[in-house]
């Protein structure tokens, strides 16, 4: 889980974090820290520039029984977490790719199977073959393991992290060793806790659910190590976190990513969940998440500049493109986030005169928010800006963390209750 954080932290911390996993001595990291976060120009001095493309794939590891903490072997689980994330110094973005651990593949020699047992077959070797051969033969250039345990220690070295648990969470496995009982609403998690909200899976969309957690943790985090008192802690984290980590990233690699985190800023970050849905039982033995094919080839042009010809979205708005969505087409959630309970109602009316007529609503978001966002819950970048522009108002969110069923969400905030006045006039 810690691995989170490698794609997840931007600016000072996607650097501070990329750090942890260089095999040298602390204090040099240290000096490093010291130097890029009292003085900005120091950037230009790095002697690694980002040239090119990257893609890492990123996995939080499954604890392994019987296998001593100091021990090589505790590496060898399934893939409890599985990221692919792209630094692309082209655009000066980062795009995380979250793969469900339930994602049907084929593994050579083995045959159908989850894609979270690859790394105990083959390593990361072969978890690499798999997820390439999965994603269009999508070159992976390094891997990052993380073995069970750092999540929650990460998360205790920096104090805690401030997140909204949407719904109260409690569910016991006595023989997983998972206790959960947290109360909904916003609070400071310790590391069991946070854990916990990572690990729940006991509600109506199971993995699927987890992912989205995921994502919330990552803001989170990123939020957290850019605080300005966690800075200070740094080089206790690093020397705490160092024993978690497996990569092939060299020093000389690292430093570069910290070079290209530095001209980061936070909205050119972005998350996509892997689109697909869930199988039936009477279709396989097992439980699988199967991807969509088209929505797969869509995130992966748009998110990882994969150029496929069957599939051209440079212009999905118009209709005569092969596989082309018309943004009208697109499944739009609206959910209230406001103070006044008729909102998501008078805006899904007013998007159906527009002309969206795949428009519901969905129950009304806990925490009330000041602002609204059009969260891009299935990759469509480009139909975002339509949305967005059609309502007149509202920040785009390129995360998965809203109506799972949707397309888009559009989360409304205090900011659409006038707004929405005001287009009825």
């Amino acid at each position: 889980m810690f691995i989170l954080l490698l794609s997840g932290t931007t600016t000072t911390s996607f650097g501070a974090i990329t750090a942890l996993f260089a095999p040298v001595e602390p204090e040099f990291i240290t000096q490093l820290l010291q130097e890029f976060t009292r003085d900005v120009l120091w950037r230009k001095r790095l002697p690694y520039q980002l040239s090119r493309p990257i893609n890492i794939l990123v996995m939080g590891i499954d604890q392994v029984r019987g296998v001593p903490e100091d021990s090589p072997d505790i590496f060898e689980g399934r893939s409890d977490t599985l990221l692919l994330v792209r630094a692309n110094p082209m655009n000066n973005t980062v795009s995380l790719l979250s793969v469900p651990r339930d994602t049907q593949v084929r593994i050579p020699g083995i045959g159908l199977a989850k894609i979270n047992e690859a790394n105990v077959y083959g390593g990361p070797k072969l978890a690499e073959n798999v997820l390439e051969d999965t994603l269009n033969d999508i070159k992976i250039d390094r891997y990052v393991r993380v073995s069970k345990g750092a999540f929650r220690e990460l998360v205790e070295q920096l104090g805690g992290v401030e997140v909204f648990v949407p719904q109260a969470m409690s569910y016991v496995d006595n023989t997983q060793k998972l206790h959960i009982d947290l109360q909904a609403g916003w609070q400071t998690l310790n590391g069991e806790q946070a854990e916990q909200f990572a690990r729940f899976r006991e509600d109506v969309y199971g993995d699927i659910g987890r992912v989205q957690r995921q994502q919330v943790l990552l803001k989170a985090l990123r939020s957290r190590v850019t605080n300005v008192a966690v800075i200070p802690r740094l080089p206790q984290i690093i020397r705490v976190m160092q024993k978690y980590v497996d990569t092939n990233l060299t020093f000389q690699e690292m430093l570069t990513l910290i070079g290209f985190s530095l001209d980061l800023e936070r909205d050119d970050f972005k998350m996509v969940m892997l689109p697909g849905k869930p199988s039936s039982r009477n279709e396989y033995l097992a439980s699988y998440w199967v991807i969509d094919e088209a929505g797969r080839d869509r995130v992966l042009e748009q998110y990882f500049d994969v150029k496929l010809d069957k599939f051209n979205y440079d212009n999905i708005y118009n209709p005569m493109k092969v596989n082309a969505i018309l943004p009208i087409q697109n499944k739009i959630a609206v959910q209230n986030a406001s103070s006044d309970s008729q909102v998501a109602t008078k805006f899904a009316e007013y998007l159906r005169e527009k002309g969206f007529y795949n428009v519901y609503v969905v129950p009304d978001w806990s925490d009330k928010q000041r602002f609204t966002q059009v969260i891009v819950q299935g990759g469509y970048l480009e139909s975002a800006e339509v949305v967005k522009n059609t309502l007149g108002f509202g920040k785009i969110e390129a995360a998965s963390t809203g109506e799972i069923g949707s397309d888009f969400t559009i989360r409304l905030g205090e900011d659409s209750v006038n707004k929405i006045n005001l287009l009825q006039k």
